[in-house]
């Protein structure tokens, strides 16, 4: 009868490959397991070794952010949901550095790219949300507005992540989000309030 497999080791061995390879410690199967109880069989029985386990942790980074995404609430004002949205995906990249790192700074191939997709998609049904109540101009593109936004919070948690900004500097995303918005026709004051109302949310 085939072992059940624990979701538990799974999640282990990504964590601490993914801490590896932020930390640049080379990554072996002996390195990999030293420390964690498990043996270099589990890469193969999870994974089916390590070119799984490579793809397996960048499709978990995005697992996590949908995840943390998902638990959004949403309300009647799409432009903080919008915000929310950006200050979730801000958590989770500071909650999860390691694979945030693997995320965005490897080109490990994805097991299932729609997965990905979909994270900026929700972003993507916010905009479309504010444009149907007049929030946003009738010509603003929703899926450039949504990169646009994610851009801005890519940046500033990226500076955060790696040193260069403490993390005070968070705050630095009311305004410029309350710019974008505004300039996709969203009213100054409305929006201010709106941005600080979805950022508290962080």
């Amino acid at each position: 009868m085939p072992r059940t497999k624990d979701p538990a080791v799974r999640a282990l061995l990504i964590d601490r490959a993914a801490q590896m390879l932020r930390t640049r410690q080379p990554i072996s199967l002996r390195s990999l397991v030293t420390g964690t109880g498990v043996s270099t069989m589990a890469v193969y029985t999870y994974f089916g070794g390590m070119d799984g386990l490579r793809k397996a942790m960048r499709q978990e980074g995005f697992t996590r952010l949908a995840a943390k995404l998902s638990k959004v609430a949403m309300t009647e004002d799409p432009v903080q949901d919008l915000t929310a949205l950006g200050a979730a995906y801000l958590a989770n990249a500071l909650d999860e550095p390691d694979l945030y790192r693997v995320m965005f700074d490897t080109d490990f191939e994805l097991q299932d790219p729609q997965a990905a997709d979909d994270t900026l998609h929700s972003l993507v049904h916010a905009v479309q949300r504010a444009k149907a109540i007049g929030r946003f101009h009738s010509d603003v593109d929703p899926l450039e507005l949504a990169t646009q936004s994610w851009a801005i919070g890519h940046g500033l948690v990226t500076l955060i992540a790696t040193g260069p900004l403490p993390r005070q500097a968070l705050t630095h995303g009311i305004p410029m989000l309350t710019a974008l918005f505004i300039s996709a026709g969203d009213d100054p004051r409305s929006c201010r309030q709106s941005v600080e109302r979805g950022w508290e949310r962080l």
